[in-house]
């Protein structure tokens, strides 16, 4: 094995770029060899500033505080968490899935640019505009940050885009009266007043409600049919 890297590190020494040999030596590793290469964070790349965009999606806001502490964090302790990307290859361009704010810390901080010589630890996943959204909602949701106002927004896209109420309760986690508040608050519910909600999408206090309901209208001699 040390022959192996003594190997690698005699031809490294021969690279003209040298940066291009380890991500691609990175690569081959994590598709070839790893066992986790279905695992996007197997195969970090770090791609330059300049190629990273953000989405016009995410309903993700971060306050100046909590910003100042990220980019402190970043300062003393490194990007610990990768930005989470799809890549446009009309545009060459790394479009911001997960972790706009890591990347808009670079972006503004000189001292983080040169630091890192200009690049971000990117992973890349291969998705649908839906799916990609999707991935936002989840990320920014499992860390307990995101706006109604932008979470309704998303979820207005998400409907118009063609997935319906089963597609995105199940993929963002959302329960029926959540998705119900969120086209109420975007004027989507009013294009659909006639649809009802599968029994399988009731939540237990719709079903309390309904049981209560029910109770009380047998217990109504005048709503009974005789």
């Amino acid at each position: 094995m040390e022959k192996l890297f003594d190997a690698i590190k005699l031809f490294f020494q021969t690279v003209t770029d040298k940066n291009l040999f380890i991500e691609q030596l990175r690569s081959f590793i994590s598709k070839e060899l790893s066992e986790h290469k279905e695992q996007p964070i197997d195969n970090v790349k770090w791609i330059p500033l300049n190629k990273v965009e953000a989405n016009d999606y995410n309903p993700n806001q971060v306050a100046i505080n909590e910003l100042r502490l990220l980019y402190t964090s970043i300062k003393h302790d490194g990007y610990t968490q990768p930005i989470v990307t799809i890549y446009d290859k009309e545009r060459d361009k790394y479009i911001i899935v997960d972790g706009f704010h890591r990347h808009l810390v670079m972006l503004k901080n000189k001292d983080i640019f040169d630091l890192n010589n200009g690049k971000l630890p990117c992973v890349v996943i291969d998705k649908e505009i839906n799916d990609r959204m999707a991935s936002t909602i989840r990320h920014n949701r499992a860390r307990g940050k995101h706006q109604v106002s932008g979470m309704a927004d998303m979820v207005f896209k998400l409907l118009d885009n063609g997935w319906n109420d089963e597609n995105i309760c199940k993929e963002l986690g959302l329960e029926a009266e959540e998705l119900l508040r969120l086209k109420h608050i975007t004027g989507f519910s009013k294009l659909f007043e006639n649809v009802n909600y599968r029994k399988s999408w009731e939540t237990k206090k719709m079903l309390q409600i309904k049981k209560d309901y029910e109770q009380t209208k047998s217990s109504n001699p005048t709503d009974r049919v005789s």
